[in-house]
């Protein structure tokens, strides 16, 4: 088995409201799903870190007005 990549740490949501924990959590769901089945190299790294740029996009337009 190999070792996570260290930006999966980043996905995790429990420190969030819960409104935004719903909204975080498709993105965790989907960064663990490639971590398991997509082999290691540069285009998974690369996913990885624009999935987690869209993670923070979307947790910031679902904050309160």
């Amino acid at each position: 088995m190999t070792e996570q990549s260290p930006i999966l740490q980043y996905f995790d949501y429990g420190h969030l409201t819960p409104r935004l924990k719903l909204v975080s959590s498709h993105f965790y769901d989907l960064a663990h799903k490639i971590e398991e089945t997509i082999p290691d190299g540069p285009e998974k790294s690369a996913g990885l870190r624009k999935l987690l740029e869209a993670k923070d996009c979307i947790v910031r337009a679902a904050l309160p007005k």
